[in-house]
């Protein structure tokens, strides 16, 4: 949590891996834990996963560059039960022939579920890649209705 929004959703704990990716996305920023806040930022997470239409995400603190962000905005625009395409991701993100690099701001994405990177698979229907691993975004899809092959 930073005083913007959320900045980081990790799938496991593990307190050395987040402090370094923090001080990797925030250089320079003073790291201080806040049990409370984060309890708080919890709350808001499990809530809007259990009823992602139900009211607009908690606030968000996105760090990248301009290229990784639009593909989050893209993402983020995907509704609850739908996928798209790397490829379309990137025709959305303003450079599609940058599929790849698409690909890669997913994987960059540092709010996995709030910026549903799970919604995005490949060309073919596969599954593709996803951070919490391949069973999780089979489950997370299943969970919103979409049968993949």
């Amino acid at each position: 949590m930073s005083p913007k929004g959320i900045c980081a959703v990790h799938f496991r704990w593990d307190e050395v891996a987040l402090k370094s990716d923090l001080g990797r996305r925030f250089p320079g920023a003073e790291l201080v834990r806040d049990d409370a806040g984060t309890a708080a930022a919890v709350a808001a997470l499990r809530d809007w996963i259990d009823r992602p239409q139900a009211a607009p995400g908690p606030r968000l603190d996105l760090v990248g560059t301009d290229f990784q962000r639009a593909v989050w905005r893209a993402i983020a625009r995907i509704p609850a039960g739908k996928v798209i395409s790397y490829a379309e991701l990137a025709r959305q993100a303003g450079r599609p022939r940058a599929i790849r690099a698409a690909a890669q701001a997913c994987g960059a994405n540092p709010v996995p579920l709030l910026v549903p990177c799970h919604r995005v698979v490949a060309s073919d229907g596969g599954l593709g890649g996803f951070g919490g691993g391949l069973p999780l975004k089979r489950k997370l899809l299943a969970r919103e209705g979409v049968r993949l092959a």
